[in-house]
């Protein structure tokens, strides 16, 4: 039920995604989660996908080209602070996931950064549909990784509790850094 971050993100996006929604990847790098989304969403439903590197997008452009059943994905190199322009403004997201580091077996000295993290965090929540979940991994065992961690805590411990729910699951037995996973939904 719960083997690793990865496995509890992919049962909360299975239980809250439904035909026809609209979903963000805020950092798509191999394709994994947005595979995923692309199959939840269904033919009526649209995934957004950002990364600012090329060849994370390039991976996973091929990735759907092979695997996925529907084309109703979206995707752009582009940083997900950046996510304003692609997304339209008055469109309401059902669920919204990050993962926080560097793109696996990719360059290890680009990493996500707290200024531009914090700031899709708050177009995402200002675009999260009543009920709609923000998932945010974040990964501390690399240089950046901790400080990131600590200033997206820092920012959604301040989020109104009349309009979010926010949560933080991690392992506490595990050695070497376990990822920490936000959950956040918007209550109205």
């Amino acid at each position: 039920m719960f083997q690793n971050i990865v496995t509890v993100t992919h049962q909360i996006m299975k239980e809250k995604i439904h035909n026809g929604d609209h979903v963000l990847d805020a950092t798509v790098g191999k394709g994994n989660d947005t595979l995923l989304l692309s199959q939840l969403v269904g033919p009526e439903g649209i995934v957004y996908g950002l990364d600012i590197q090329a060849q994370a997008i390039a991976f996973a452009e091929k990735r759907l080209f092979k695997e996925a059943k529907f084309k109703n994905t979206k995707l752009f190199v582009k940083d997900h602070s950046e996510l304003d322009q692609v997304i339209p403004a008055d469109e309401k997201l059902q669920l919204a996931i990050f993962n926080l580091g560097y793109l696996p077996s990719g360059d290890k000295e680009i990493i996500t950064q707290s200024e531009t993290t914090i700031k899709a965090i708050q177009t995402v929540l200002e675009r999260l549909d009543k009920m709609g979940v923000l998932l945010i991994a974040s990964y501390v065992g690399h240089p950046g990784g901790m400080e990131e961690f600590e200033a997206v805590q820092s920012y959604l411990e301040k989020c109104d509790q009349k309009s979010y729910n926010v949560a933080m699951f991690n392992f506490l037995n595990q050695k070497n850094l376990p990822p920490r996973l936000f959950i956040v939904e918007r209550r109205q």
